[in-house]
């Protein structure tokens, strides 16, 4: 009977310390092992109020090309040496040989359209390029290098993100991951759970300029820090010791 009871102990003693919330650390992890994602397609950048954009222009007049490429008038941002056209208050550039010109509103693409056809009347077949060099976004939470980074291609995902940012710590929420976005002065936000791979198909897995990722820590990290854990090393020595006196009497 003692050595009954003393199996029941060891065995209560091996299962409390065994018994910890398990949790899907796996990326996607309900994918099978082959097939294709349909991922949507980026959106197309907007130009707004305060972008800083690149606008170089290649034409068959050599000097019409140095005017314009060579009279950009703003710093981009501090984590930029580049400079560019800043879009003012009223969502305007100021552009050689054009003047002022209503760049708001416009997509990337739209915007090097209707440039290139009004530079077509001053110069001869014009290709116009913009960049725009002040995309952001920033990581924060539970990342291992939470900051804002500059995105040179305006085309970034939410693993790329996290990728920049050092990946989650362990304590990251894989399954509840915020993003806050600012669409025509107002805010939305949406969660994904990057465990489930049809997170790929959500709008918000394609992040926009200015968008703010949040990862949110798990329950174990509050538990972690939470003055009970400080007891913890206490408890586990004392079913040490516990341990190997039952080892010891069931010798007997």
């Amino acid at each position: 009977m003692k050595k009954i009871n003393l199996y029941s102990i060891l065995s209560a003693l091996l299962l409390v310390t065994g018994c910890a919330g398990s949790r899907d650390l796996v990326y996607f992890s309900n994918m099978a092992n082959s097939g294709a994602v349909n991922n949507n397609i980026p959106g197309t950048v907007i130009i707004h109020q305060k972008d800083i954009l690149s606008v170089t222009v290649n034409s068959s007049n050599p000097e019409s090309n140095l005017l314009f490429n060579s009279n950009k008038t703003a710093g981009a941002n501090n984590q930029s040496n580049q400079s560019g056209y800043k879009v003012n208050e009223k969502g305007m550039v100021n552009l050689p040989l054009i003047g002022d010109y209503k760049i708001e509103g416009l997509t990337i693409e739209d915007a090097q359209a209707d440039i290139s056809k009004k530079l077509s009347a001053f110069v001869k077949n014009p290709v116009v390029d913009i960049q725009l060099l002040n995309f952001k976004i920033s990581v924060i939470g539970e990342v291992n290098k939470p900051s804002t980074f500059i995105i040179t291609n305006e085309n970034v995902n939410l693993l790329e993100a996290l990728g920049m940012a050092g990946d989650m710590t362990v304590y990251g929420r894989r399954d509840n991951v915020l993003v806050i976005r600012n669409e025509n002065g107002r805010k939305t936000m949406n969660r994904l759970n990057l465990n489930n791979v049809e997170a790929m198909d959500s709008p918000y897995f394609n992040l926009k300029q200015n968008d703010i990722v949040y990862v949110e820590p798990d329950k174990s990290k509050a538990v972690e820090y939470s003055q009970n854990t400080r007891m913890l090393p206490v408890v586990i020595a004392s079913i040490s010791a516990l341990a190997v006196l039952a080892a010891v009497l069931l010798k007997r």
